[in-house]
């Protein structure tokens, strides 16, 4: 089974069949999404993600296994988030990146797919100028009933990937991963990585040395 993480693209986000695909919590203001049907939100949703490829670029990773789509991540800075402000843990830090919403079909939890998404985050944050860190809106508990579980992170899953809490909230906490917490982790899981692959390719046994003929054999 071949598992990766390639960026997110509009012909990606066609293909996820995700809560969030039509989800626009974040990209639009409660007044401009209210009313909308399943698909404006949808077409909102890809003028979203074209305007934030455009202007600052990668915003989210999409899991595959066999090629086939399984989860997502997506993130951008908070000024293209205006569902941020709503939150009372409000604002995000200015040096940081907001990781908006998470998803790993029902199949794959607990398989390590939140894992690999949160590696290939690191992967395409860093290096890039004025990123310190990366802060989520996080939820903890069972959602209010009438909630839309996806649109924000659980903070345990948060929490086993490196984040702490940066700001305090029962319900809502903003927890935070610095960027040099994300290059530490991101090389020590491909250091752990190159370990397995050399472990594969190495020969169980090594083949025996053919034997040497005498220099000088007897007749």
């Amino acid at each position: 089974m071949s598992r990766t993480t390639v960026p997110l693209t509009l012909d990606l986000l066609a293909a996820l069949d995700a809560p969030c695909r039509t989800c626009l919590f974040w990209e639009r203001e409660p007044v401009q999404r209210a009313g909308l049907d399943a698909e404006e939100r949808a077409r909102d949703k890809e003028a979203w993600v074209s305007e934030v490829l455009r202007e600052w670029g990668s915003c989210g990773r999409v899991a595959l296994v066999d090629g086939q789509p399984v989860g997502h991540l997506v993130y951008a800075p908070a000024s293209f988030a205006p569902g941020a402000a709503a939150f009372p843990t409000a604002p995000v830090s200015a040096d940081a990146v907001l990781l908006l919403t998470g998803w790993v079909r029902p199949e794959y939890a607990g398989s390590g797919m939140g894992r690999l998404l949160v590696q290939g985050m690191a992967r395409d944050l860093v290096g890039r100028d004025g990123i310190r860190a990366v802060e989520a809106f996080a939820r903890t508990g069972t959602p209010p009933r009438g909630a839309t579980p996806d649109c924000v992170i659980p903070a345990e899953f948060l929490a086993r990937v490196g984040f702490k809490t940066h700001r305090a909230h029962p319900r809502t906490p903003r927890m935070r991963m610095e960027m040099r917490s994300l290059v530490t982790w991101r090389g020590e899981m491909e250091a752990a990585w190159e370990r397995i692959v050399d472990v594969v390719r190495r020969p169980k046994h090594a083949p025996a040395p053919a034997p040497r003929e005498a220099d000088n054999p007897r007749t």
